[in-house]
This record gives C-alpha cells, sequence and structure tokens, in this order.
C-alpha cells in the first residue's frame, strides 16, 4: 500500500475551476492505478477519474467527461485531477485513491486498496 493526501480543495463558483493533487509515499507509487473519486453528504463515494501506472489511458465519469483532467507525475509521485467548468452538482470530498492489482484502471471502488482522507470541494450557484 502507499499512502496518499489529498490538497488543493476549496470553495469555488459555479463556472470557475480548482485543482486537486494527491501526494504519493511508500511502495513505488508507478506500479499503482491511480483514481479519484468523490462522496457528496447523504449519497455513496462514486467514480470520478482513473489513470493506468504509465499515465495513460485515461478514464472518466460521464458526469465529468470533457471537463475533469485526470494526470500524473512519477517522478514526483503525484496524481492530479484538473476541474474545469465546475457545478454546483461537483460539491463533495474529493478522494484519492490507488491500487495495486495488476488489472487496469477501473471505476469499482473494490479495485482500490490505499485512500487519502480527502479534501472538500464546495461549488456555490
Amino acid at each position: 500500500q502507499v499512502q496518499l493526501v489529498e490538497s488543493g480543495g476549496g470553495l469555488v463558483q459555479a463556472g470557475g475551476s480548482l485543482r486537486l493533487s494527491c501526494a504519493a509515499s511508500g511502495r513505488a507509487f508507478s506500479s499503482h492505478a491511480a483514481a479519484w473519486f468523490r462522496q457528496a453528504p447523504g449519497k455513496e463515494r462514486e467514480f470520478v477519474a482513473a489513470i493506468s501506472r504509465a499515465g495513460g489511458p485515461t478514464y472518466y465519469a460521464d458526469s465529468v467527461q470533457g471537463r475533469f483532467t485526470i494526470s500524473r507525475d512519477n517522478a514526483k509521485n503525484t496524481v492530479s485531477l484538473q476541474m474545469n467548468s465546475l457545478k454546483p452538482e461537483d460539491t463533495a470530498v474529493y478522494y484519492c485513491a490507488a491500487s495495486s492489482g495488476t488489472r487496469p484502471p477501473t471505476f469499482d471502488i473494490r479495485e482500490y486498496d490505499s485512500w487519502g482522507q480527502g479534501t472538500q470541494v464546495t461549488v456555490s450557484s
């Protein structure tokens, strides 16, 4: 497992942008697929985006496709989520996750065995 710490959350107006970062430590991060999930109050945690070990390909939930971009820098042990054209419905706690499995990145939450503590993103209308 790796240790993950998110940063970059905050309050932004609808239509604005935020960039979330996740710093990894521990075992070789480059051997882990990585993803972002989010959880809104009263709702289950849901998949947002995922990226393979080498940085491509990437996968997105339909709700964020075209607005969010996931990327990673294995030299710096970081994964980022650039969020543009934010909507009030994007308000949630965003979690960074990593998978030590050998499968390609997936939307399945059960595949991820390392999690960060989460960072709050609030989009006002």
